[in-house]
């Protein structure tokens, strides 16, 4: 069962392109929330991704309630720079949601506050804002990886 990455309403086309390369090489899937910033024929999102595209499990909804009535069972981690609990914290299961919320805002808060038990976030200087989406999915998504032994990949 793959990993989920989530990204509700993504900005930046290269961000989601790189996020897909990452999703194509490490078979997860690539969820994005709507109102997307881009299209996705966007030639930068495309430039981003290469020729990876065609490896891609992705799937796009119109919010982030639709996408988690159809995973009903499913365990959503909320990346957040406003918790206290760090990625490396948690135990992640073959199939779990990793939320990563747009570039400029975040994810909301009335989610962050309904939700504070599944908050995690990357440590950081506390001076700077926050690290690049692609590169914070990345992080997220290889710990999750790498804590259930890298399924199906050499």
């Amino acid at each position: 069962m793959p990993f989920h990455i989530v990204l509700v309403e993504p900005e930046i086309p290269y961000n989601t392109g790189n996020i897909a390369r990452t999703c194509a090489v490490t078979g997860a899937t690539l969820h994005l929330v709507k109102p997307l910033g881009f299209s996705l024929d966007d030639r930068y999102l495309r430039r981003a991704g290469l020729d990876y595209w065609s490896e891609v499990d992705v799937r796009v909804h119109e919010s982030l309630a639709d996408l988690q009535a159809q995973y009903p069972n499913g365990r959503f981690f909320y990346t957040t720079t406003r918790t206290r609990r760090w990625y490396t914290d948690v135990r992640y299961q073959p199939g779990d949601f990793l939320v990563f919320g747009k570039e400029t805002a975040g994810l909301p808060q009335e989610l962050l506050d309904a939700h504070p038990e599944w908050c995690i976030r990357i440590p950081m200087r506390p001076t700077l804002r926050s690290l690049n989406l692609s590169n914070a999915a990345a992080v997220v998504l290889y710990e999750a990886l790498r804590q259930t032994g890298f399924p199906g990949l050499v």
